[in-house]
């Protein structure tokens, strides 16, 4: 070993090989340089650890194959499409919700050219971005006036900060929520500048519970829609319109946190526990805060509707330029405001409501055509089974909705987890689940466009 580690060449040796002056003229010379540093590095490596008995052939043809290898997947994206056969709708790890194509196509547009993002066309003097999809809102939710900030979180803050700074403000202990990367509220309140005053316990909280914490100094009362839990049995929970009605007598502020937030009645698909934006400005609350890039289904986004006067204050809010909305979201955002309008049908133009709506027998027939497709595949064993999806994102985490999957089993030369390390590796990736010993392929998130690439990522494995 002491001998091949002494015949490690140095660097500058295989710079000068034909092989490597011909990969710096493709590349560059840093390129080859770091490519060629990190493989001899890695080569050293395996020598001390005894993973390797010989050295490559530095000047021949394969060693620089293996290094233009290398640098071809370090100039590849980062960030990639996947296919998502999850059953997971709203995959946070896998970028939330699918944007439609209206919504891909203004995103294009926005970001091809110029554009009045912040011009007032009819005056040629400078308007606001907010002032493009804030009508969109109102009439969307019923709400007076509305904001739209880079996500959910940031709405919350900014509406803390702006209205309850150096104030109290009154909250559940049963809906002190923690959200995705241990974000907790309690610790956001505390952020904003405000007092956190928690009521309750946490599977009951009466209104006499916030009527009593109620003192000169409280500016906000705040509800926390428990969208990614459930607490059941003995609860209780005073209802919105009481809250309203104690906010307005004792002259605070009553906020909602939503977290996700939908625009329609998502019952008829079996989804009751989602609150709907409308019904919760109607019950009095003030101001609710939402997501654009949940069951909304466009880009991510915090959305604030409300009154129109706590709006107003919180435009004018140093942190409201911190987190405002970039250009090319506000664009896929508009867009899929618009497709909640009339002639449009959301069901039908919103991928996230499309998922969420699609009858059992299409999903099934999806499963079967590619079940049908992957049947002669060598070595593999494919069958179809029902399955349960789930929305995702924090939101209705009991519900599920009906589904099926393909089963991929390898037996002893592929075991689960060596199938899906295979496929997510492959030139699109294509993430399941593994349930009982098995790779699962949830049909309810994969489009009829998606099975094909699905049956070359398998056929690339198990192809005779």
């Amino acid at each position: 070993m002491n001998s091949l580690l002494r015949h490690l060449p140095q660097v500058e040796a295989v710079l000068q090989t034909p092989a490597m002056l011909t990969l710096i003229d493709t590349y560059s010379r840093d390129e080859v340089v770091t490519a060629l540093r990190l493989s001899l590095a890695s080569l050293r490596a395996d020598l001390l650890a005894g993973r390797v008995q010989d050295l490559p052939d530095f000047d021949g043809d394969a060693f620089a194959a293996s290094l233009e290898k290398a640098m071809g997947a370090s100039r590849s994206a980062n960030l990639r499409p996947v296919v998502n056969a999850t059953g997971i709708i709203i995959h946070t790890n896998l970028g939330r919700a699918r944007l439609a194509p209206e919504a891909l196509r203004a995103m294009h547009d926005i970001g091809a050219r110029p554009s009045n993002l912040e011009l007032n066309l009819a005056t040629g003097k400078r308007g606001s971005r907010h002032d493009h999809t804030a009508a969109l809102i109102c009439e969307l939710t019923g709400a007076e006036s509305a904001l739209v900030v880079n996500n959910c979180a940031a709405a919350v803050v900014l509406a803390l900060m702006s209205t309850a700074a150096g104030r109290k403000v009154i909250a559940s202990r049963g809906e002190l929520i923690e959200i995705g990367g241990s974000f907790r509220l309690p610790d956001v309140i505390a952020q904003s500048g405000a007092t956190l005053k928690e009521v309750g316990s946490t599977n009951k909280t009466r209104l006499s519970d916030y009527a009593d914490a109620i003192d000169g100094d409280t500016a906000v009362l705040l509800k926390s829609h428990t969208s990614n839990f459930r607490v059941i049995g003995f609860t209780a929970a005073p209802s919105r319109t009481d809250l309203a009605r104690l906010a307005a007598e004792q002259g605070v502020i009553l906020m909602e946190d939503l977290g996700s937030g939908v625009l329609i009645d998502l019952s008829p698909y079996g989804l009751t526990d989602e609150p709907i934006v409308r019904d919760i400005l109607d019950a009095g609350v003030d101001l609710v805060m939402f997501s654009g890039d949940k069951l909304l289904g466009g880009p991510q986004a915090g959305i604030i509707a409300g009154r129109a006067d706590l709006i107003d204050e919180l435009r004018k809010h140093p942190l409201a330029r911190a987190v405002r909305i970039d250009k090319l979201s506000l664009a896929a955002l508009e867009a899929t405001l618009r497709l909640y309008r009339a002639p449009f049908d959301p069901l039908a133009r919103i991928p996230v409501l499309q998922m969420l709506s699609q009858p059992l027998v299409e999903v099934q027939a999806r499963a079967e055509n590619l079940a049908q497709a992957l049947q002669d595949l060598d070595g593999l064993n494919v069958s179809v089974a029902r399955s349960s999806a789930f929305v995702g994102g924090g939101a209705l985490p009991q519900q599920s909705l009906a589904s099926f999957s393909v089963r991929l089993d390898g037996g002893a030369a592929w075991a689960a987890d060596a199938i899906a390390d295979a496929l997510r590796h492959g030139h699109t990736p294509v993430v399941g689940r593994i349930h009982q010993g098995r790779l699962w392929l949830d049909m309810r998130t994969v489009t009829d466009q998606e099975v094909s690439m699905i049956v070359t990522a398998c056929r690339a494995l198990f192809a005779r």
